[in-house]
């Protein structure tokens, strides 16, 4: 299957992992932050420490090896907003396809407003389950902590192997 392909493998675990790590920080430090993943690891944004983001992974990562697989799937995801964008632009977009004149584009803007908030809601199971299925991989495998660096103020960086 293809999202099990090493590299495509590898960012999902890892972004199982931020969002671990980002959940169990969020309740020691009501801070805004934010994770990008990539295959070696993942990128931290926000006013954080370096041991608190050691202790905050290292948990994050026994804690998924033990089956807290729950703790993969964060409401602040990109996938989430990705979704509700998606969907509710499609759906909106029903309405209005084919039409030509511009009176009758204004006149079914109120239909495309109710198509694109019925996309809307068919969106918030569907970001989670595609976190849970497809964008992450919350069983870790033999993926290992390296190191954390802080690349600059706000910024830190979390290899794995």
């Amino acid at each position: 299957m293809i999202l099990d392909l090493p590299l495509i493998l590898e960012t999902r675990r890892n972004h199982a992992l931020e969002h671990a790590t980002i959940h169990l920080l969020s309740h020691k430090i009501p801070k805004r932050m934010a994770g990008h993943s990539n295959p070696t690891g993942f990128f931290l944004l926000g006013d954080l420490s370096t041991q608190d983001i050691w202790t905050a992974a290292t948990e994050a990562h026994t804690r998924l090896n033990s089956g807290e697989s729950g703790l993969a799937i964060h409401p602040g995801c990109g996938t989430n907003m990705a979704t509700t964008a998606l969907l509710a632009a499609t759906f909106a977009w029903f309405p209005l396809r084919g039409t030509k004149s511009t009176l009758w584009r204004l006149l079914l803007i109120p239909f495309a407003l109710i198509f694109a908030l019925i996309g809307y809601q068919l969106s918030k199971p569907l970001g989670p389950w595609l976190q849970k299925y497809v964008t992450t991989e919350a069983k870790l495998g033999s993926l290992q902590i390296v190191d954390i660096i802080l690349v600059r103020k706000g910024v830190h960086r979390v290899i794995t192997k």
